[in-house]
């Protein structure tokens, strides 16, 4: 074994010097391969009794042999890891001797994945202390600072201080951030990649130079993007200490999803006492699944639990399921007002990627309550006025290359006012669709018109449970059960179109069956004066049979103005669509008559009134059917725009027209009722929608319709309205201050309600935007109003059959927000009921945007639900429990 000993230089130039240590001595492994064939040369003579070849091991005398030698390389102690490289805009200054090296202006350090930048830079070899300080002005402003990055770490500073051998490091006046906290430290320690102590740190979620407020603690500990922990610490606002101490801080930095405590707000409510609400924990179970337990509780013995799982697999699935379970004990015991009740609430939603299974789809929308749940919570008036439920469960199936389709469901709805609730479960659908049975398996050219026959197939399944929470006894579900089927078997065609393919003709054959599981007979008792009810199950059917002959086309009008008006032309179209149709009597026998009332009135009832499928109705039917649907556009030219580009089409209404029929079969009021409808969106921007049933008989006294014509009772009367909907929306709204900041909020947005793996996240926020919508006011639209408007007008047979009763109700419904300054913002909504004159919601709000704080003030002043509540608190979300809340309600008018 040799040792060899090397000289390591290294050179410099003007902008950049490179230099390489080794940490300790080189062994480095040599082959020296020896021929023994061959004479060793000596002081230029041969020696051949340098190598005995007859003593050589093995049976080949001439063998060669190779040999292993090693040398070492000496190597300073001082010497680095890996090579360091530097530049330096202006100068690099080399202290052979001190081993110390000097960079000046702009300068670079990179050394494994560690990149410094400083005005001033100091590099000790001896030590392996790096030493990086700022730039002042001359009135000792700091003009440029020192910038550390080592993987995703970074940060800058007046001062640092790093010792390659140690990787320890020492910062003076550093600025750095983790997450949404920045951190601002007097002087800090770091004592390896992720972890720093701090002495005279003040963080703040506020992005400013100067943030506009911040916590002080006098030392901390920060394990980076993972947590932070602080002593004793106090806030400052504006540079301002504000005498409220915390005896440590706890700080969350970690991204994504993680572990625990959820803090409660004080509330104050004069029917549930004093309370702290949205108090629980937060667990993270799995990659694919989390979990809420939270709940309310309050002073007058009331609370409020709350079970809230969430599922996700991308691709695949996801879900959000919540169970409430609320004990409601309103005013105190003693009070005359006392009030316990017990109520629960279920949601559940599902849905499946549609990648995962193809032809297979399973769904859930899961909204069930106790009658009363709604009417108790509390802080919640959209809520309080809820009284329509309902929920759906949805397995469908589709067979490829095959006709089939199927569908099972589980479906709810249920009526808080009148405390009903409907089941429907197993609710099962199978379809085929259309066979071509004249059609050849290999179509050549053009089919022929009857080899477009088609047959189908759809039927439907259905079992039903019926109740009133109020009366819930087992015995009286079952009672009320009901099943019942439909079938249906259409046979299609279309025809070539005649008149040159103006008008397009339809046949179609249709037949129906329902299976119905009881019977309904309605008798008039004289001796007791009521109408009673006899109830007979079994099985029982009904049927029909369709055949019509559709013609169908479209007319065009069209009328144009002078060159010089701007209103330019008015076009309209015209579809009109006759349809001859007949109907067979096959359900004569499932229909009577009796008396029905104590005046004697006398109506005609159907035996399966009131069944899941209620039958076909009685009568032949031979006639006519038509419809007339038309459109209104306009062509109108722009100050605008010039040549092409100045024209403009514009729809003045979207569609309007009626729809009736004429029975030449029936014995008496022939002519159905007009159905007239009208949609239309005026300026892009008033969106109009009208219904209206018109019926053209007279009326008996009873309300119901004689065979006589409006117009023939001696003065000129086209029919009367026996129902009318009338809706109109709209809403204005100003231009973003900045449209690029828009774009981003709405991508946002966007990007949430298309990503599975935040629908945790989504439905969370959903919640609580719904109970504070004052805290996600967008300062960027200056101002914007949603004006709507809504009129219904109906007819309702009464219950006792003595004749109608009119029910009306029309309501106005408000929203706006307008910024009263750049900073400050007021927002309202409402909703107004003309029926009984009274405001029955309104909510109003004020809202200062402070940069990385909110503040809202929220005020119900109306309704039997009233609150006020003020809050202010930091936007971020690691600080979002840390804010100032101050709730109180009230109830009863």
């Amino acid at each position: 074994m040799a040792t060899m000993l090397c000289t390591l230089t290294w050179k410099t130039r003007a902008a950049g010097m490179h230099f390489v240590f080794f940490r300790s001595p080189l062994t480095i492994p040599v082959t020296i391969e020896t021929d023994t064939t061959k004479p060793v040369i000596r002081n230029g003579a041969k020696d051949t009794a340098a190598i005995d070849t007859t003593k050589l091991p093995g049976k080949d005398s001439f063998a060669t042999r190779q040999k292993i030698d090693t040398f070492s390389l000496k190597l300073s102690k001082d010497s680095l890891e890996a090579p360091l490289k530097y530049s330096a805009e202006d100068s690099v200054v080399v202290l052979v001797q001190d081993k110390k090296l000097f960079l000046y202006g702009k300068t670079k350090t990179d050394y494994k994945d560690i990149t410094l930048t400083a005005p001033k830079v100091e590099v000790d070899q001896q030590t392996q202390i790096l030493t990086a300080v700022n730039r002042k002005d001359s009135d000792g402003a700091v003009i440029e600072t020192a910038h550390f990055k080592s993987g995703s770490d970074e940060f800058t500073s007046d001062t640092i201080r790093y010792n390659f051998k140690t990787q320890v490091g020492l910062t003076k006046n550093t600025y750095t951030q983790s997450g949404d906290m920045f951190f601002i430290a007097d002087l800090s320690k770091k004592v390896d990649a992720n972890t720093t102590y701090i002495k005279g740190a003040r963080f703040t979620t506020c992005d400013l130079d100067d943030p506009h407020f911040d916590i002080r603690t006098n030392k901390m500990k920060v394990i980076n993007k993972k947590l932070a922990v602080s002593g004793p610490a106090h806030f400052e606002f504006e540079g301002v200490p504000i005498p409220i101490y915390l005896p440590f801080g706890f700080y969350p930095l970690s991204q994504g999803r993680h572990s625990g405590f959820l803090p409660p707000q004080f509330t104050t409510n004069e029917q549930y006492g004093l309370g702290l609400e949205g108090l629980g924990y937060y667990k993270v179970l799995s990659e694919y699944w989390d979990a809420r337990v939270y709940g309310n509780i309050y002073s007058y013995g009331g609370w409020l639990a709350n079970i809230n799982p969430t599922y996700r697999k991308r691709y695949h699935y996801n879900g959000v399921f919540n169970l409430a379970i609320q004990n409601t004990k309103l005013n105190f015991k003693g009070d005359p007002d006392y009030t316990n009740s017990k109520t629960y609430a279920i949601t559940w939603s599902h849905s499946v990627d549609s990648r995962a299974r193809p032809g297979t789809s399973f769904s859930a929308n899961v909204n069930a309550s106790s009658t009363k749940f709604n009417q108790y919570v509390p802080n919640s008036p959209q809520l309080n006025f809820t009284n329509l439920q309902g929920s759906s469960i949805t397995y469908a199936k589709s067979w490829a290359g095959k006709p089939y389709n199927l569908t099972l469901s589980a479906n709810h709805n249920q009526n808080n006012l009148t405390h009903l609730i409907n089941i429907s479960l197993p609710d099962a659908g199978f379809s085929v669709s259309p066979l071509y049975p004249l059609q050849p398996k290999n179509q050549v050219g053009t089919p022929k018109w009857y080899e477009k026959l088609g047959i189908g197939y759809s039927g439907t399944f259905r079992n039903e449970l019926s109740f009133y929470d109020t009366a819930l006894k087992l015995k009286r579900i079952f009672d009320t059960l009901q099943w019942g089927a439909q079938h249906n078997f259409p046979i299609q065609m279309t025809l070539p179109p005649i008149l040159g393919g103006a008008v397009i003709v339809s046949p179609s054959i249709s037949y129906s069956q329902v299976w119905i599981d009881r019977k309904i007979h309605h008798h008039w008792n004289t001796v007791q004066q009521k109408l009673d009810t006899t109830v007979t199950k079994g099985f029982f059917y009904d049927q029909q049979a369709q055949f019509s002959l559709g013609f169908n086309t479209a007319i065009y009008g069209l009328y144009q103005f002078s060159k010089k008006s701007r209103l330019q032309a008015i076009r309209n179209v015209i579809r009109p669509t006759f349809s001859i149709n007949y109907k067979p009597d096959l359900s004569k026998g499932h229909f009577y008559t009796d008396t029905a009332n104590a005046q004697g009135g006398i109506y005609r009832f159907s035996e399966y009134e009131g069944a899941l499928y209620s039958g076909y109705s009685e009568g032949k039917t031979g006639g006519i059917g038509f419809q007339l649907d038309n459109n209104l556009e306009a062509k109108w030219r722009s100050r605008k725009d010039t040549g092409e580009n100045a024209i403009k089409k514009i729809k003045l209404i979207d569609g309007y027209g009626f729809t009736t029929s004429y029975n030449f079969l029936a014995d008496s009021m022939k002519l159905d009722k007009f159905n007239i409808y009208l949609r239309t969106t005026l300026f892009d921007k008033i969106s109009i929608t009208a219904n209206s049933l018109l019926d053209p008989y007279q009326i008996n006294k009873y309300g119901n319709d004689i065979n006589k014509y409006a117009w023939q009772a001696g003065k000129f009367n086209i029919g009367r309205l026996t129902y009318v909907s009338i809706s109109a929306s709209t809403t204005f709204k100003s231009k973003p201050k900045d449209p690029k900041k828009d774009e981003e909020r709405k991508k946002e947005i966007a990007n949430r309600l298309n990503d599975p793996a935040l629908i945790a996240d989504q439905q969370r926020l959903l919640d609580y935007m719904q109970r504070n919508p004052s805290e996600f006011v967008d300062f960027n639209i200056p101002w914007q109003v949603s004006l709507g408007y809504s009129l219904s007008f109906s007819n309702q047979l009464k219950p006792d059959y003595s004749g109608f009763t009119k029910s009306f109700s029309s309501n106005f419904n408000f929203s706006g927000s307008f910024n009263l300054t750049p900073k400050w913002n007021f927002s309202s909504n409402g909703y107004f009921d003309f029926h009984t004159r009274k405001l029955q919601i309104f909510q109003m709000s004020i809202n200062r945007e402070m940069h990385c704080w909110q503040l809202s003030i929220n005020v119900t002043p109306v309704g039997p639900y009233r609150s006020f509540n003020f809050s202010i608190s930091p936007k971020a979300s690691v600080l979002q429990d840390l804010k100032i809340n101050r709730t109180r309600y009230f109830s009863g008018y």
